[in-house]
């Protein structure tokens, strides 16, 4: 019996998993290369806090969370749906529940689970991983690894990249593919920052008090756009889902040198009247926290955020009070960089791959995930996405090697 046809992987985050199980269904000898020490670290670090797998929201409504990249990345998401990636979850043993924002999460919050399952299922479809293993370069559609120092050519009658972006560099994903491309031609957009905490220069009694505190059922706003959700105080600043959404517009004011403001609404459900009346009945022997918390509900940490946005605000009168907490500004004195960053925008123009994610000037090289230059909010799109691309890579790449030998 003639040997199968042979796929490369580099690459095993979501989407050089999802591609290696693909092409290995199709009926390809597949091999992973990785260069941690084990694989999906950074998948664990997302599953850390809750792993947002995908969201349940309308599906138009879904596929435009996706910008400019929106009308390419539709026939992928039709093909592997959020609803699939349920199916997914589920055919590994793990169950799925919607939140109350309507995203999606493993029952267990863990990203661990599912990756053992899956690992565990790869092997059993003889995917092989090789771990301390660097993708160097390119050999045609061969790719150039490195082991202990020692490089070697692997056979491969197609080979799928999926080095991931430029964030969180020390969890593997640090863009040193992008020289390797671009020696051949290959045009790529800058790696930036994306999805990003914002840097606040907390006074040391605020940041020893409230850090990793939680600031709940806030509305977060900058240059006209707001966001409401939850944000985590951190040593450095905030960290959650709305300040990420907020992010890129800010950086680009901090890059314009023009000052970064974030606006927070801390009592997104009281107009600021019934704020008033409510905090003009407070009593004058509480203390300033006890009195907004008896008055308005407000938490510690959003007093102390008053105080953070106006020193003086303990001796505010009732109505300036109120107009605080409708609107608490703070100064940020820049935005996180790739290395804290949740992903990355840029990586490989899309003009230059075809419907199968191959390479145009690299035939038998396919690209998918964080490499391609697309971009995503938080809330289940990136790891979505990076699914999606998996699956359509390891399709194409598997077709592709079996082509030849029907």
């Amino acid at each position: 019996m003639a040997s199968k046809p042979r796929i490369v992987v580099i690459g095993a985050g979501p989407a050089g998993l999802m591609a290696a199980e693909t092409a290995a269904r199709a009926g390809c000898a597949v091999t992973i290369c990785e260069s941690m020490p084990s694989a999906g670290r950074k998948f664990l670090m997302a599953g850390r806090s809750g792993l947002n797998i995908t969201h349940s929201e309308d599906f138009e409504r879904f596929v435009a969370r996706y910008g400019a990249a929106a009308p390419w990345m539709r026939p992928m998401l039709e093909e592997f749906s959020p609803a699939a990636m349920r199916d997914f979850c589920a055919g590994l043993g793990v169950e799925t529940f919607v939140g109350t924002s309507g995203r999606v999460f493993p029952k267990a919050m863990k990203a661990s689970p599912l990756l053992r399952a899956w690992l565990a299922r790869l092997s059993g479809l003889g995917v092989s991983m090789r771990t301390r293993t660097k993708f160097v370069d390119l050999d045609g559609a061969m790719p150039v690894v490195e082991t202990d120092g020692r490089q070697k050519t692997l056979a491969a009658d197609a080979t799928i990249l999926a080095l991931g972006g430029a964030s969180w560099p020390r969890l593997g994903s640090d863009g040193g593919w992008l020289p390797v491309l671009e020696r051949r031609g290959v045009a790529a957009a800058p790696f930036r920052a994306s999805n990003c905490g914002l840097d606040i220069a907390w006074s040391d009694a605020f940041r020893d008090r409230f850090e990793g505190h939680a600031l709940k059922t806030a509305r977060f706003a900058h240059g006209g756009r707001s966001v409401a959700g939850e944000a985590v105080v951190t040593r450095r600043g905030l960290e959650g889902g709305p300040v990420y959404a907020l992010s890129a517009d800010m950086d680009a004011a901090l890059r314009a040198g023009e000052p970064a403001v974030l606006v927070i609404d801390l009592k997104p459900d009281m107009a600021e009247d019934a704020l008033a009346a409510r905090l003009a009945a407070r009593r004058t022997k509480d203390s300033f926290a006890n009195a907004l918390r008896k008055a308005t509900g407000l938490a510690p940490v959003a007093c102390g955020l008053l105080r953070e946005s106006d020193p003086a605000a303990p001796s505010r009168d009732t109505a300036a009070l109120a107009r605080l907490i409708k609107a608490c500004a703070l100064r940020v004195s820049r935005v996180a960089g790739l290395e804290r960053a949740i992903s990355s925008a840029g990586g490989v123009a899309l003009a230059e791959i075809d419907d199968g994610l191959m390479l145009k000037k690299l035939p038998g090289v396919h690209v998918a995930g964080e490499m391609l230059d697309w971009d995503a909010p938080t809330g289940g799109y990136l790891l979505q996405a990076c699914f999606a691309t998996g699956l359509r890579a390891g399709a194409a790449a598997a077709a592709r090697a079996i082509a030849p030998r029907a």
